[in-house]
């Protein structure tokens, strides 16, 4: 027999949940084929079948928690699946209309994992209309999301009666690392905030003139999030204590630029990093973060895709946000948050009264390593950077 193990999770993940199988006891399985699908607080990711066999065992139910090199059930190497016997020929016999209605009511639901089941009631969709194309019919994540996208999702219908007013759901494990670091991030971190205000209209004016030619030949959209990238790392080598860290009793000054870009997923926010981005052209910035937030939403993020950030935007902008607090992403002692754009009544330097489209800017930093000049001064750079975007051109 041939144990099938849960492997290494990637760094500092130590547990899984398994979110579903994907063969049967009895089913024959090719080396290298996907057999079991493990979902950490980071991404969801297959296990694979070492040999060709059939899986003689499953030790591990859906929903159960695992660790590294835990069993999770037993290969049979080399073994051929048993063909199931025709059931024996007999007459056929009449069975009660409410009872076959019943079983037929049953057998219709597709089957799904406990974590696609939880993004189903997150978003409160009436499973009958989502199409299945997993294996065994069974409905992927990959399914709701793109359920989701195609705009044809309608929420079930809830119907609360006397005695089912609570329902009791278990936090995922992305959840309940997303609450432990937020939590430990305002234990440990002497966090503050600090806020201004830019006037987007010259990035706006920016965007409007190239961004046909800048799709065309980069076949890429130019988003706001590029200038917001190149501004923070223009600040963050002026002022290189927003983009260290503290170690023990050692402040671990970086020399590169990681950013990481929240990206919210219906399992909850994952921060994948773009690294040495001070080397990234905008073209190859706005592919990439289009290309996390793809693989986000579907749970395809590795692990090393989500480590190693030196620093953090995250844009409340896109919910409707006008103002919010950004908690840092510990061990990073500095976190951007962007906002929507709204015109406001600003007085101009000539004294005339003029709308612009503004947005506020908020900096959460670690006042253990930054001081509040450096704090301020580096968003006033952003600021001054994205107000002036020649600056980005010419690194002033």
């Amino acid at each position: 027999m041939t144990q099938i193990v849960v492997p290494t999770l990637g760094e500092s993940v130590a547990e899984a949940t398994v979110a579903q199988w994907l063969k049967k006891e009895g089913e024959a399985v090719k080396a290298d084929e996907p057999i079991v699908e493990l979902e950490t607080d980071k991404v969801t990711l297959e296990v694979n079948s070492p040999v060709d066999g059939v899986i003689a065992k499953i030790s591990v139910a859906e929903g159960e928690n695992v660790e590294v090199g835990a069993i999770l059930g037993e290969l049979d190497e080399g073994a051929v699946a048993k063909e199931s016997k025709p059931a024996p020929k007999s007459e056929p016999k009449a069975a009660p209309v409410a009872k076959e209605e019943k079983i037929a009511t049953v057998s219709d639901e597709p089957k799904t994992s406990p974590a696609v089941r939880k993004m189903i009631n997150d978003n409160n969709l009436d499973i009958a209309q989502i199409p299945a194309s997993g294996r065994d019919g069974r409905i992927t994540k990959e399914d709701v999301q793109n359920h989701i996208d195609s705009g044809a999702a309608k929420a079930a219908p809830v119907a609360v009666s006397q005695g089912e007013r609570e329902e009791r759901v278990k936090m995922s494990k992305l959840r309940q690392v997303i609450a432990r670091r937020l939590k430990e991030a305002q234990n440990t971190a002497a966090m503050l905030t600090t806020f201004n205000e830019v006037d987007m209209g010259a990035v706006m004016a920016l965007r409007s003139e190239y961004k046909d030619a800048f799709e065309k030949k980069h076949g890429i959209k130019l988003g706001f999030m590029s200038f917001f990238i190149k501004a923070a790392v223009q600040a963050l080598k002026e002022f290189p204590a927003v983009n260290a860290q503290i170690d023990g009793d050692e402040i671990v000054y970086k020399n590169y630029y990681n950013i990481g870009v929240a990206v919210s997923t219906p399992q909850g926010l994952v921060v994948p990093v773009l690294r040495d981005v001070d080397k990234m052209s905008m073209a190859e910035i706005e592919s990439t973060i289009v290309d996390f937030g793809k693989r986000a939403r579907d749970g395809k993020l590795s692990m090393d895709e989500m480590s190693g950030g030196t620093y953090t935007i995250t844009n409340g902008g896109v919910f409707g946000s006008l103002m919010s607090t950004p908690i840092l992403n510990t061990p990073q002692s500095g976190i951007l948050g962007m906002h929507s754009i709204q015109k406001r009544a600003m007085v101009m330097a000539d004294g005339s009264i003029v709308a612009r489209p503004m947005m506020y800017l908020a900096q959460s930093y670690d006042h253990r390593i930054v001081d509040g000049r450096e704090a301020v001064s580096s968003l006033v750079r952003i600021k001054q950077a994205l107000e002036d975007p020649q600056r980005l051109l010419l690194d002033v």
